[in-house]
């Protein structure tokens, strides 16, 4: 028997298939779900894409942004920009969203890759900053009091007809199945990309990159260049889930959009009580933040402090996270990376992974 790497094992295999049994489940929802559900899980489902994109950034990449936002906005706003000027459908604008975060990540990280620490997280927001003052000067899509999509645009959106037809709900009800249905093939296909990225060789890069970057370099790896692709790939994602969120709103404004509260602080709050450099974190913390938000959001501003509270009760006592807490303990690991060899009388699987 020759020997071989594997990442697999038994608890991986189990998750699959469970993993593809929600995904079922989540497909055919709209069946029987309320609106209100769908319009939750539409939520829960896009803050995983930007937790998992901001994870994959300062997890694996060992990049701290504190501006995500900007492309949240940026990307939203090229959404309603490509709908009210080019008279583009909202559903194939959604993509425009992820280019246009693209395009202003290059000059971002041109600058932010200058600094580094917390003064590379603090650029970051400054350049969101700049970009929200910028934005809010357009006086095509509304200037700083925002603007809505044409009402034909959003009656006449994609696949909207129908759903309509299949469900028999109404117009707004078939645009929140619809948006939906395109947050969780993005969270699916972001979650499947990260976890494939892991484990190739650019994974390993990565993870060099992040632990130490000078040891990473005298291995040669190119860490200049894995920053790049990293920051890059976050952007172009955070941008379509922008997109994507402010298509589902159907109005926007550069306060909402560029807000560091809901698009930075929230997310970084969920990988922080998930777990940090985990895919398994992010989906137990957006899980665990939208739970909070449900019971505390009546309490006004005490929410927040609760928030934080919590954030730092969770920093102090388990420093990996609730999931980290949870490996640490039992060894499960939903989706391995770390790689073994399998030989002649080596058990290919393990508790865990």
């Amino acid at each position: 028997m020759a020997y071989q790497v594997s990442t697999r094992t038994r608890a991986s295999s189990v998750a699959a298939i469970v993993a593809v049994a929600v995904v079922a489940l989540l497909i055919v929802a709209p069946a029987f779900a309320s609106r209100g559900l769908i319009q939750d899980l539409f939520f829960i489902l896009t803050m995983l894409v930007l937790a998992q994109f901001w994870n994959l950034l300062a997890g694996y990449g060992g990049l701290v942004s504190v501006g995500q936002q900007a492309f949240v906005g940026f990307g939203a706003y090229a959404l309603f920009g490509a709908v009210i000027l080019w008279g583009l459908d909202p559903v194939p604008a959604v993509l425009a969203a992820g280019v246009a975060a693209l395009v202003l990540a290059f000059p971002t990280a041109f600058f932010a890759f200058r600094l580094a620490g917390a003064y590379f997280a603090i650029g970051t927001w400054v350049i969101a900053e700049v970009t929200r003052l910028s934005v809010a000067q357009w006086k095509a899509v509304g200037g700083g009091t925002g603007t809505s999509l044409p009402r034909s645009a959003t009656r006449d959106m994609w696949f909207v007809d129908a759903i309509k037809a299949l469900f028999d709900v109404k117009t707004s009800a078939a645009r929140d199945i619809l948006a939906y249905w395109l947050a969780l093939a993005l969270a699916v296909a972001t979650i499947g990309g990260i976890y494939w990225l892991l484990r190739t060789k650019r994974g390993l890069a990565l993870a060099a990159v992040r632990d130490n970057i000078e040891a990473a370099r005298s291995v040669g790896v190119d860490a200049g260049r894995m920053k790049w692709v990293v920051f890059l790939v976050s952007a172009f994602g955070t941008g379509l889930a922008g997109g994507l969120i402010y298509m589902q709103k159907a109005r926007i404004s550069p306060d909402a959009a560029f807000s560091v509260v809901d698009w930075t602080a929230y997310v970084i709050f969920i990988v922080v009580i998930g777990g940090i450099g985990t895919i398994e974190g992010p989906i137990l913390g957006v899980l665990v933040f939208f739970v909070l938000q449900s019971v505390l959001a009546d309490y006004g501003s005490w929410y927040l402090m609760l928030l934080g509270l919590i954030g730092i009760g969770v920093m102090l006592f388990a420093p990996r996270g609730l999931w980290g807490l949870i490996s640490e303990r039992s060894g499960l690991q939903l989706f391995p990376v770390r790689r073994r060899l399998i030989g002649p009388g080596t058990q290919a699987n393990t508790k865990g992974g």
